[in-house]
């Protein structure tokens, strides 16, 4: 199978996900294997919702449009132009995947086909349903994935390298376990907005969608926010407030319950608005439906700080603070060369 070939069915697999977007499920006529495969995947997205509350219809559609608008021959040429793969000696490649959003290791799959390896994929409960049936759907239109594509959920032995993502506390364990063999081993990171207060209220409600989308679950949400000193927060709570339903899903509203009687049990001062609460706090990770903030001096002393915590650090959502920052409201819309940690998972796996 050549690289064309490759493109070609991620290319096909990207038809097949327009289907499916949070403006409504509405099936095309033109999209190979469709009969085969449509109705089926429409029960695996409520199979999803099912098994993890998490995964609501919602959110579900949103990371497919996102992976459907990624997936086309433009944006794949665009990805991998600045590589060769012309010396590639095909390698089997683990990847143990996170489960907090839906497909959440779905880059780390493509890329490890689309460099012409093989994968051995062990996935996480909480998500399990979505990718072995877009795994069948390649396998369909590109015979020759077939035996390019393993799921296992026994303990990882015949690979050649891993991609492993978990918590800090699970990334010892694999750095150690996987010692021996080439590895991407990521850690918890979060992501930060800088705001100065001369945001206006689009930016805001922009805003609003990367710290709510998801529940707040991914690496790519905004989880802490950098304020000046005296920054008024009634415009950023007004930009909030549409997301008030968020309340409604059970899981979030006991986060919200418990973290909530936890602060004023200990007298933390926090500010909240019945639906997300915001503290000040040092930290970068946030309880769900919680918030942190911090203020800071001068934009170049904050500068300063981020880059010496970088490892800590995903995203930094701002609007003319540094240079790689991520424009309010995109976190969750990465292009695909957009890599986890600005580790590039491409190049690694060409030298393994």
């Amino acid at each position: 199978m050549n690289l064309q070939q490759r493109i070609n069915a991620f290319v096909k697999l990207g038809d097949f996900l327009s289907q499916f977007s949070p403006d409504g499920i509405h099936k095309k006529d033109t999209i190979e294997k469709n009969d085969l495969f449509f109705d089926g995947f429409k029960h695996q997205i409520k199979l999803a919702e099912e098994h993890n509350a998490w995964f609501n219809k919602e959110n579900v559609l949103f990371s497919l449009d996102g992976w459907s608008k990624s997936l086309n021959d433009r944006n794949i040429n665009k990805w991998i132009e600045k590589y060769n793969f012309n010396a590639v000696e095909s390698k089997k490649v683990a990847i143990i995947m996170a489960g907090n959003i839906p497909l959440v290791g779905f880059h780390d799959f493509i890329s490890v086909l689309i460099s012409g390896h093989s994968v051995v994929v062990k996935q996480s409960s909480n998500d399990k349903h979505l990718l072995p049936f877009l795994a069948k759907y390649l396998e369909h239109i590109e015979p020759e994935f077939k035996d390019k594509i393993e799921f296992t959920e026994e303990k990882l032995t015949q690979f050649d390298a891993v991609i492993a993502t978990g918590s800090d506390n699970t990334a010892r364990y694999f750095e150690f376990y996987f010692k021996n063999k080439p590895s991407i081993i990521r850690k918890n990171r979060n992501s930060v907005a800088v705001l100065t207060g001369n945001e206006n209220e689009n930016q805001l409600l922009n805003l609003s969608e990367d710290i709510f989308r998801y529940y707040g679950l991914g690496c790519r949400n905004v989880s802490k926010l950098f304020v000046p000193k005296d920054y008024n927060f009634e415009a950023f709570f007004k930009a909030m407030y549409h997301w008030n339903p968020i309340i409604n899903q059970n899981k979030y509203a006991n986060n919200y319950d418990y973290n909530k009687a936890v602060y004023l049990m200990s007298e933390f001062q926090m500010l909240e608005n019945g639906f997300l609460m915001i503290k000040e706090d040092n930290s970068y990770s946030s309880p769900i439906a919680t918030l942190f903030y911090e203020y800071y001096e001068t934009t170049e002393s904050l500068k300063e700080k981020l880059e010496t915590e970088a490892e800590q650090i995903q995203c930094i959502v701002s609007d003319g603070f540094t240079e790689n920052e991520i424009q309010f409201g995109e976190t969750q819309k990465p292009m695909l060369w957009n890599y986890a940690d600005n580790v590039d998972t491409i190049a690694f796996l060409l030298k393994i």
